[in-house]
């Protein structure tokens, strides 16, 4: 049977539709066919950004006598991870059983009936690094299959029954004692200095290279900072922002960061840009700005939504999922630049310019130039004895003429599928931009998304399934734990700039089916599938805040919110058992469950519940939105409104607008003016 590819809508599985190989997607056909022919599947999965992918396609799966012995042996089937985020995380966990770490391209061999037995990453065309050549895997598999049976179904029985008790194993290591109040505090601050070791106090962020930003790290410093006024872990969390705003991760001319810099200091991006790791830093930049009102801030918010606005927004207001690392098949030639091209296109400015963002003749990567900024403009301007206004004009000018100029170029693949989950991030990003600026425009983009994201991933009008992934008009793929979470949590976070009570109810009945179809009441914690999901070995639950926040601590979050909103003592429960049973973890690995940290966080700094009500509700709440509060639920009506618990016997004389702050079941007595309000805010 023929590459199945061609009528797949992943940019990352066209990308191999004409590969020699008889790939198959995932899906009822190719596993009876591995059923019917007794032979062993190969699942390799990547993502259309990838780089090693695309190098491992071109020296193997583009190859005609690899491909040759690959469709005779085996069953050959693709994978995107982002698509199939299960699959991916099953076999992960069993690639890193075998071989003590993990990434992409993966490439697992499996039973016939789907059970991992073997695998790895990235294989060469020959051996080298230790590494053994991917001819010499896939002989040694097929003889192993063929000849050593017996072997290949212990190892598969092994590492499945590992993979089906993961999730138990790290939970029945966790003993989970009570959130009691008298130690809380002590508890959080161990939190603290528990990440506190990881600080890389030389170039910022956490651990050395390669880096990864860490946003919601940082958004944990931000709430630490402002409950406990402790400046270090604020002092971190500016520094470590502003390196990487300064440094080749962030994009200096079109905006936007990078996945990760694969050295220390920021100065060398891996240059694929993901939506989630702009949507995740979007939020935490909001959450700077608003504490400090710093203009650098500011400005990355508006150019890192201006490069989303401009390359990565569909005609019917959903996100792209990513945009390569390479470009004419050479990471990172669209970003980087020669000497002398800057010099030809700035003439007389090019001295100040050049200097400014550490350009040379030789380079600072590869003999080119990734710009970046080795001091910040007032340091610059004081070494310099410049003019700041000249300098930012000078500097404003130049950028515009090298982007110009670089938009001609060739650039680099994009990832145009729309993902459900990370829509959501950058929608609730948007929504914690225009709290922040008060940008009308970025409020108009988060409705416009959570519009379009409620029409466009139901299964059926009105339902409460969804589907996880959206191109060229179909939907596909049962929608997974983070896809409810995330959307959940963008549903409030959209309610809080527009005070629509719509986005309320329909968060609360999006609650009610993922506790029916995710939660795990055995363990007081959900799935990341639900029974439905069939095609898939294990039901596994996805703990961790990696690359995105777990769809579990999300969860937390909401619940969190949720129970405050509508005054629903049975979510408070589940929250409390949810944080009882990740406490021990979360203890020994705060860096790895950073949402989970701010939840916890919230029990013992508990919630701020205010609620405006009277002529001028909406707009004293856009107020006090640009203050930054660490938790908090807001609502707003101009009439009174007994539909919703938090607003429940609150009123106003006309013309009147009051606030009404209440913590722990006690409220203030209302207050008129914001800076009362604010008065209040801060000595709560």
């Amino acid at each position: 049977m023929p590459n199945q590819l061609i009528h797949e809508t992943s940019p990352y599985l066209l990308q191999h539709a004409h590969n020699p190989v008889n790939w198959h997607p995932w899906g009822a056909a190719a596993l009876a066919k591995a059923e019917k022919e007794n032979k062993p599947i190969l699942v390799s999965i990547g993502y259309s950004t990838c780089h090693w992918c695309h190098v491992m396609e071109r020296e193997s799966f583009e190859n005609e006598e690899v491909a040759a012995f690959m469709n005779e042996h085996f069953i050959n089937i693709k994978v995107d991870r982002e698509e199939r985020p299960d699959i991916d995380g099953i076999y992960m966990e069993a690639i890193q059983v075998l071989t003590g770490a993990g990434g992409w391209p993966l490439n697992c061999f499996l039973t016939p009936d789907r059970r991992p037995f073997y695998g790895g990453t990235y294989f060469p065309p020959v051996s080298r690094h230790r590494l053994p050549s991917w001819e010499h895997v896939l002989q040694s598999i097929a003889n192993a299959f063929k000849n050593k049976r017996d072997t290949v179904e212990e190892q598969a029985n092994k590492l499945t029954e590992h993979i089906q008790k993961s999730d138990s194993a790290l939970l029945d290591k966790i003993v989970g004692a009570q959130l009691e109040s008298d130690n809380n505090f002590n508890f959080l601050q161990d939190l603290y200095y528990k990440l506190r070791e990881r600080f890389d106090r030389l170039e910022g962020g956490f651990g050395g290279a390669p880096k990864f930003p860490g946003a919601m790290s940082l958004s944990f410093l931000f709430k630490y900072y402002t409950h406990t006024h402790n400046k270090e872990a604020l002092e971190h969390a500016e520094f470590s922002l502003e390196k990487m705003i300064r440094g080749g991760i962030y994009d200096q001319l079109g905006g936007g960061f990078a996945r990760y810099a694969t050295d220390r200091a920021w100065l060398v991006p891996h240059f694929e840009k993901m939506l989630y790791d702009n949507a995740l830093l979007i939020s935490a930049l909001s959450d700077a700005y608003k504490i400090t009102g710093k203009a650098l801030y500011k400005t990355t918010i508006e150019e890192t939504l201006t490069y989303v606005q401009r390359e990565m927004t569909t005609p019917e207001g959903g996100f792209y999922a990513a945009q390569d690392a390479d470009s004419e098949g050479v990471e990172g030639k669209f970003f980087v630049w020669d000497k002398s091209e800057i010099d030809e296109l700035l003439g007389e400015d090019t001295e100040i310019f050049c200097k400014f963002y550490g350009v040379s003749e030789a380079g600072n990567w590869e003999h080119k130039n990734i710009l970046w900024r080795p001091e910040s403009l007032e340091d610059f301007v004081k070494q310099n004895k410049l003019d700041t206004v000249q300098l930012k004009q000078l500097l404003a000018s130049s950028k515009n003429k090298l982007f110009q100029y670089r938009d001609k170029r060739i650039k680099p693949g994009l990832d145009d599928k729309v993902l459900l989950d990370w829509n959501a991030l950058m929608c609730s990003a948007f929504a914690k931009a225009f709290e922040a600026t008060q940008n009308e425009r970025y409020r108009e983009i988060a409705v416009q998304n959570i519009s379009f994201m409620l029409e466009k991933f139901r299964q059926e009008p009105d339902s409460k399934k969804l589907y996880h992934t959206y191109k060229n008009g179909t939907a596909k793929y049962e929608a997974f734990l983070n896809d409810y979470a995330f959307l959940i949590e963008a549903l409030l976070d959209v309610y809080e700039i527009t005070f629509d009570p719509k986005y309320i109810k329909e968060a609360d009945q999006f609650i009610a089916y993922v506790l029916e179809k995710f939660f795990d009441s055995a363990h007081q914690l959900f799935y990341f599938t639900t029974e439905n999901q069939s095609d898939v070995i294990v039901r596994q639950k996805h703990l961790y805040d990696n690359a995105t926040p777990s769809g579990n601590s999300t969860m937390v979050r909401n619940l969190q919110r949720l129970a405050l909103i509508l005054d629903k003592e049975a979510y408070h429960n589940i929250v409390t058992k949810m944080l009882t049973r990740l406490r021990d973890a979360i203890a020994l690995y705060p860096g790895s469950f950073s949402r989970w940290a701010e939840c916890i966080m919230a029990s013992v700094y508990p919630y701020k519940e205010i609620a405006v009500i009277g002529k001028d509700a909406k707009k004293l709440a856009t107020e006090i939105n640009k203050q930054f509060v660490s938790h908090k639920v807001i609502m707003a009506t101009e009439k009174p409104d007994d539909t919703f618990p938090l607003l429940f016997g609150k009123d106003a004389d006309d013309g009147e607008t009051l606030v009404y702050i209440c913590q722990n079941y006690a409220c203030q007595a209302p207050v008129s003016s914001l800076e009362e309000v604010e008065k209040m805010l801060k000595n709560g």
